[in-house]
Order: structure tokens, then sequence, then C-alpha cells
């Protein structure tokens, strides 16, 4: 049964509306300037000028050059063709044959780290992560070896927040010269990203996560990166992602950066408050629970919890019929019985780690919104509690 209370929604990480600038935008390439950027004519040449201002706006997004930014379908496939790109051509060109990866990356990344082992005969090691998750550059620096063909390491992570230390672990790679990966979908709305300074090769986003449509993401490709295409045809994106240009999605991702940078430090001063009241609070009022990820090297905008003795899809269910949409985690998991792989690397028993939920606020959140959660919230958990018999 549809809940009949107001819905309010704390899932910004699953994804966010799109900003109604952005979608002004983007409505022009669906109806007037409709032509496909590889065609000859006005209408051809009118896409094409887009698709390559869109792309110098997300380049000075990134502080990189033009040609360094591979658009693509969304994050899950910037994440494919940077570790396929990169592990194939380490191997075609030094016959490297080793995946560094850590335990709490997103699935796009897993997944993929574990065909090109399981298929491909890649030797792939995950490295530790600490109690909040996070990477070390030590824990990096003692793994890798000559053969190793590329890391890859989440900027932020999506299910607890914790932030690495992304440009001390790429210059421990660039160091030996070998192909560093950030998935950088989570942390693109939030946080500074300077190509220039984070000793990246790789970096993937996604427009959704930001205000922007779904659908489109980009890669960053450092120049000179050797990267084996995974996708053929046409030669679009300087031969890295065939395929006829999304432009209207294009344009689109390219002003959800741009107004994503521009209004940053503004949501900052919105959203930490904010975050900074829920987290305390919860763990004022809720007895036993505890907070996952880092205390303060987390997302702005990013709460997370376990509570000891809960069903975590239970809770959401009940939070969702209180009119809270929130979630258990990453949104690419769905009815998984079992702690995530998150929950388990952080070392979490299995009476915690089945208790999780992620609070994720943006910039239409408003402080009533976190008074009526930390409102219900206590009594959800304890009839979740009974229900299940503590």
């Amino acid at each position: 049964m549809m809940s009949k209370n107001p819905k309010t929604y704390l899932d910004y990480a699953a994804t966010t509306p799109l900003d109604p600038r952005v979608f002004d935008v983007m409505g022009p390439f669906f109806t007037s300037k409709y032509g496909n950027p590889s065609s000859v004519h006005t209408f051809g040449q009118q896409a094409e000028a887009a698709v390559e201002t869109a792309r110098e706006s997300l380049a000075e997004f990134l502080n990189c050059s033009p040609m360094e930014v591979v658009f693509t379908s969304c994050g899950s496939e910037s994440d494919n063709l940077a570790l396929r790109g990169a592990a194939f051509a380490a191997r075609q060109i030094r016959k490297a044959n080793h995946i560094l990866i850590s335990l709490v990356e997103h699935h796009a990344i897993s997944h993929t780290a574990e065909q090109l082992s399981n298929v491909f005969g890649f030797d792939l090691e995950y490295l530790p992560v600490n109690e909040y998750g996070q990477v070390t550059g030590e824990s990096v620096k003692e793994r890798l070896r000559e053969d190793t063909a590329v890391v890859s390491i989440m900027f932020a992570n999506n299910e607890i927040g914790s932030i690495n230390p992304i440009r001390e672990i790429g210059e421990i790679c660039r160091g030996k010269n070998i192909p560093f990966h950030t998935d950088a979908v989570q942390a693109a709305a939030h946080l500074a990203i300077d190509t220039s300074t984070l000793n990246v090769d790789l970096l993937s986003l996604g427009a959704h996560k930001l205000y922007g449509p779904k659908g489109i993401g980009a890669l960053y490709i450092r120049q000179g990166t050797p990267i084996l295409t995974t996708q053929t045809g046409g030669g679009q994106e300087n031969n890295f992602r065939a395929g006829t240009s999304n432009v209207a999605f294009i344009v689109g991702q390219a002003e959800a950066f741009r107004l994503s940078k521009e209004e940053q430090l503004n949501n900052h001063a919105h959203l930490i408050p904010l975050r900074d009241r829920l987290i305390k609070e919860v763990l004022q009022i809720i007895p036993d629970v505890k907070l996952t990820g880092h205390p303060t090297d987390r997302l702005p905008n990013h709460a997370s919890f376990v509570f000891k003795n809960v069903g975590g899809n239970e809770l959401l269910m009940m939070l969702d019929n209180a009119g809270f949409a929130c979630s258990s985690g990453s949104a690419c998991k769905t009815g998984n019985p079992e702690p995530s792989e998150v929950l388990n690397a952080i070392g979490l028993s299995r009476d915690w780690g089945l208790g999780s939920l992620r609070v994720t606020l943006g910039k239409y959140t408003k402080d009533e919104d976190i008074s009526r959660f930390i409102e219900i919230l206590p009594q959800l958990i304890s009839d979740n509690r009974k229900m299940r018999g503590f």
C-alpha cells in the first residue's frame, strides 16, 4: 500500500532531482537543435559545437584539457572503460597482469575486476581498509608490483561516506608509473576535483549525482595514459567510446557540473550543519547505534549508521510508510538479507551489519525535514527490534 504521508527525500547519494536550470538548457536539443554531431550539414555542426562546448566546460571543472574528457553513458560505464581499458592496455604493452582495488569499491569496479580475473586471467588483489572504510597510502605502497596493471580506489564511499587520500595514493602510483583510477561519482558533487593536483590518470563521473540527467557520465583520461578501447564503432570520443553522441544529456551534464562548482561552498554551508545535527542527535537518542564511516573526513551531505538487532530492509519500508525515502547502503543493492561488502570489510558483526541506514541530504533538504526524521526514527527502531524479538 502506498503511504499517505508526504514524502521527504533523503537519498541524494542514490540520485538527485534534475535541476530546472539543467532541464532548460537541454530542451532545445530534443526539439530544434536535434542534429547528429557526426553530420556535416548545419544541423550536425550545431550539435557538434554544443558537444565540444560542453567538453570545454567539463574540462574547466576538472582543470584539464578538453581532449582528456570522454563522454560515456554513466559512471558505471566510465568505471568499466577505465578498468578494462587500462588493464588490457597494460597487459598488451608491458605484460602486466596484476589489478589492485579496495574491498569497498562500487560494483561497477568490483564486478568488473572480478570478471577480468575469472574470465581473462588477471591476478586480482584487494586492498584492506581501516575501521572507517579508508585505504591508506602505506597499504598501496606495500602491494604494488612490477606487473601491476592498474590501481582503482574510490574517492568517496557511496555507502558510508568516507573520503580516501587520493592525492597521496596517486603520488605513490605515479612514482611507479602505474595507472591510477578513482571513481569520483559520489565525490564530484561535494569535493574539489582538480586533476592537475590529484595525481590521477583516470577519473569517473556521473551527472545524476549532482542534479544532472541520468544516463550520462564522463571519464577523465590523462593524456598519454594507455587505454584499450572497449566499445568500437564510428570512432566518436577520440576513438575511446563509439556511439552517437547524446547531445541533450551531454549539454545537461556540463551545466550540472558548472552549477555544482559555482554553488559548492553555499551547498556546504547548508548541508554540513544539517548532517552534523542529524548524526549528533541519532547517536544521542537511540541506543545500540554506531556511525559508519569517518566521523569528520566524510562527504558533507552523508550520514550513515548501523543499529544492533535491526533489519535494514524492514526499516526502510517503515521509513517509507512514515514519509521518508532513505537507503540501506548502496542503491544498487536490492533485497539482499546479508550485510554489504562494505560493512563486512570494516569488521561489523552480522547483528550490527544487517541494520544499516544511509541518510543523504541535498540542497532541497530543510531543517524541519531533519527535525521530523529525528522525531520518528527512535520509535521505528524500537518497533523494528520488537518485531525481531529484541
